[in-house]
Parts: C-alpha cells; sequence; structure tokens
C-alpha cells in the first residue's frame, strides 16, 4: 500500500514511459517527501596476508546493510519524532580470524557470518531542538571517542576505537552488536554540545569460552539485565587563523558497573602462571576509561572548501589491573577535494598504537620464571593503514587498502609454535573493498 501510494504521489503523467531507474527515482523521492527514507548498503572485500600473521591466506568478507529511518512527524505527526533500524547480513570468512591473529580486525565489516538486527530505535528532539533523547537498541560507535575524519579507514579500531572494542563486554555496542540504552545529546552553544548515555553493560549472556556473536546470534537478546555502562562526552568546535579552520576537540570518561577479570592474579592472590594456583579467576568490581579526541582541517583545497587536509587524534587510558590493553593511541590524515576530474576521491593514511597492560606483561613475565623457557612478554601492537577511496559514480565506490601489523596479539604466542618461545610474527595485509549503495 505504501510503495502503491508513493508511486501514485510521485508519477507524472505517462510515467510508464519513463525508464525503470527514472521512475524508481521518483518513487523514492515520494516517499522521502511522505517521511520514509531506506537505504542498501553493500560492502564486499577481498584480503590477503601475504606475510607473517598467523598463516598466510586470502579471505572474502561481504555485509548487506538494509535500513530505514522514518520521520515520524510527517508519517503520523509524531512532531520532533524520527525512528530508525537497520539489520546485517553477513557472511564469508574473516581474514584476522583465521590468518593474523591480531587484537584489531583488519576489517570493521569482518564478523561471524549471521543475519543480525542491529540497531532500532526512536529519537525525540525537545527545547526546539537544542535537546535529543534517543531509546533503544542502538551503537554508541558514530557519536561517541568518534572523528569525522576517520570513516574512511578499513581497520575496526579506526572505527570504534581499538581499547574499547577489546576490554569491554562483548566488544561494547559497535558493530555487529548493539545494545538497548538511552542516548541524551544537548546543545549547550553553537560551539559546545554535550552528550551522555547509558547502555546495558553487554549485548551477549556472560560469554565463558562462546563468542558473544554466537551468544546473540540475531541481534534479538534485546538485554537490560545486565550491570549499566555510562559514557559521557563534551565536544567543543572552533576556528584557527585567519582561513577560519574548523577543528573540534571532545573529552570525555566511561564507566562500567560489572565486574572485570584480573590480569594477573587468581582469586588466592598467586599468580594465574603458578602451578600452585588455583587458576580461578579473580574478579576485579568497576572499570573505567577517560579519553579526547582532537580533529582540524589543515589547509582547504580550496578557498572557502570544507574538503583538503584534515588531521584527527584519539587517545584513552584505563586502568592496567583489569584490562588487557591500558593505553591506546590512534591518529592519521585525511586528503580530500585536489582533484577537478574526480572531486569526491578520499586518500588516507593512520596508525594505532595500543599498549598491553603492565598487568598482563606481568603475567608473561611470572609465566618465564615458572616454565624457565623464554616465553614472549606482549608489549603492543600497532598498525599502519593507507587506503584510497575511488568513487567511480555515486552509487558505487573502490578502495584499495594496505595495512602493516606489527606485534599480532600484542607480540602473543605463535600458536603454531610447539616450544612456546615464538610471537607472532608481523604481518602484510593488501586487499580491495568495494562498496554498492543506494
Amino acid at each position: 500500500m505504501l510503495v502503491a501510494a508513493a508511486l501514485a504521489l510521485g508519477a507524472p503523467a505517462h510515467a510508464e514511459d519513463k525508464p525503470v531507474a527514472d521512475r524508481i527515482a521518483d518513487t523514492r523521492a515520494a516517499l522521502e517527501e511522505a517521511g520514509y527514507q531506506f537505504s542498501l548498503t553493500y560492502i564486499g572485500e577481498g584480503f590477503a596476508n601475504v606475510s607473517g600473521g598467523v598463516s598466510n591466506g586470502a579471505a572474502y568478507t561481504g555485509r548487506l546493510d538494509l535500513g530505514t529511518t522514518i520521520d515520524l512527524e510527517k508519517a503520523m505527526g509524531w512532531t520532533g519524532a524520527t525512528f530508525h533500524a537497520n539489520m546485517y547480513q553477513i557472511h564469508g570468512d574473516g581474514l584476522s580470524r583465521s590468518y593474523v591473529g591480531n587484537l584489531f580486525p583488519v576489517s570493521g565489516v569482518e564478523s561471524l557470518p549471521a543475519t543480525r538486527l542491529y540497531e532500532f530505535w526512536i529519537e525525540q528532539k525537545l527545547l526546539g531542538g537544542k535537546l535529543s533523547v534517543r531509546v533503544g537498541q542502538q551503537g554508541s560507535d558514530v557519536e561517541f571517542i568518534d572523528s569525522q575524519y576517520d570513516d574512511i579507514f578499513i581497520n575496526s579500531a579506526l572505527g570504534w576505537p581499538g581499547i574499547v572494542g577489546t576490554i569491554l563486554p562483548a566488544g561494547g555496542p559497535s558493530p555487529p552488536l548493539a545494545v538497548p540504552g538511552i542516548r541524551f545529546k544537548a546543545n549547550l552553544s553553537d560551539r559546545i554540545t554535550a552528550y551522555l548515555a547509558l547502555f546495558d553493560g553487554s549485548a551477549s549472556p556472560p560469554q565463558g569460552a562462546d563468542d558473544p556473536q554466537i551468544l546473540n546470534a540475531h541481534g534479538l537478546n534485546f538485554r537490560v539485565n545486565d550491570p549499566p555502562w555510562w559514557i559521557g562526552q563534551l565536544k567543543y568546535k572552533f576556528e584557527i587563523g585567519e582561513s577560519r579552520l574548523p577543528a573540534t576537540i571532545t573529552g570525555g570518561a566511561w564507566y562500567h558497573m560489572g565486574s572485570f577479570a584480573d590480569q594477573r592474579f587468581s582469586a588466592d592472590g598467586l599468580s594465574l602462571a603458578d602451578p600452585d594456583s588455583s587458576g580461578d579467576t579473580r574478579w576485579l568490581r568497576r572499570d573505567n576509561g577517560i579519553f579526547m579526541v582532537y580533529e582540524q582541517l589543515l589547509a582547504r583545497a580550496r578557498p572557502d572548501a570544507d574538503k583538503g587536509v584534515a588531521f584527527f587524534m584519539r587517545a584513552s587510558v584505563s586502568p592496567s589491573d583489569r584490562n588487557l590493553i591500558s593505553t591506546y593511541v590512534d591518529g592519521g590524515f585525511l586528503f580530500t577535494g585536489f582533484s577537478e576530474t574526480y572531486p569526491d576521491d578520499r586518500f588516507g593514511i593512520a596508525a594505532i598504537y595500543a599498549r598491553i597492560s603492565d598487568a598482563a606483561r606481568a603475567l608473561d613475565r611470572d609465566t618465564q620464571i615458572f616454565t624457565g623457557t623464554p616465553y614472549p612478554i606482549r608489549d603492543y601492537e600497532a598498525i599502519l593503514e593507507i587506503t584510497y577511496q575511488h568513487v567511480v559514480n555515486p552509487n558505487f565506490t573502490m578502495q584499495p587498502m594496505f595495512q602493516y601489523i606489527a606485534h599480532p596479539g600484542g607480540g602473543a604466542v605463535d600458536p603454531n609454535d610447539p616450544t612456546q618461545t615464538h610471537r607472532i610474527k608481523d604481518s602484510v595485509v593488501f586487499g580491495m573493498r568495494t562498496i554498492l549503495s543506494y
């Protein structure tokens, strides 16, 4: 009925004589005028680990994203309200899981094959749009600890920062698993925006040995009884120099009210590497982190253009005793708008550094002592990514990518080494991502 009405609303005389593509465009425009927006995005990517890692090999991963956003004011007279939902159909293998062994997957698309609901929320704007409240299943990665200049990059850690994606239960609310929550956004002034959110603390039941993506296979758990996770931030916008180059600095913190495993000691107070220990994990109450984001347009491609050379940097720290990663920094440069022939093409180079916590390092040293072997002491994982995004047409993009991954797994033991004395070798990854959108 809805499509038929839209066809009737948007169809001009003799519409049957128009090309199919034009008729579809007319129908879509009519739906949008009525408040209904629909999106379809397919990301297909083939990557190869050509050196190092756990083993050499290649993998293909695909993700179909179907979404809708409905302006409830236009659709049903609900002033200031918006509904949004989207789902994923994920297929293929994961390069990091099967071949590299790193902490931060080569691609943010990489996940277990599934058909899964992701977001399902309603947002209400109040006070003339100065305050908005969003309720429902949602991700935190688009608004929190985020930069507008990092979306070109493929490595998962350059989307949702690698530290929170590693230490939070089930990876925190980010693809491919969102959680129920409530988010407040307040425009305090033209320059200052405040964000505060309360999310359920885990997208899946207690993990044990199972992957949270298996425990919440279809995104329909809608968990609300786990210890909650709070996150808040303040974002300040300003301009630099005579050219009035836009810049933003963001500061914030998060607090999780659940329990987290001690990275070194067992429940009886002995090292987990000690043969005399119980082997039972000691659990520590609560976890937290602080973070900052800085981003700036460094130079314009042309006067008054919003494209040019941009820079971003993000940093975060968390307690050492209950987290595998205690310090995290990433950053990079984005180049856009320099080709008159391809004005929407983009080039990016970025780097990631994650420090393994002191407690986790101490456990590795304990393992050396108790086994009498040169067991590797984990120290850091670092990644360099270089990528170029070529816009073939408004609906199709091609993106070659290179990543160098130093100390995969933070310098973890190579699972293929029977002596348990050698790290996973540094990995070199090449590949291509394609994006088809409508």
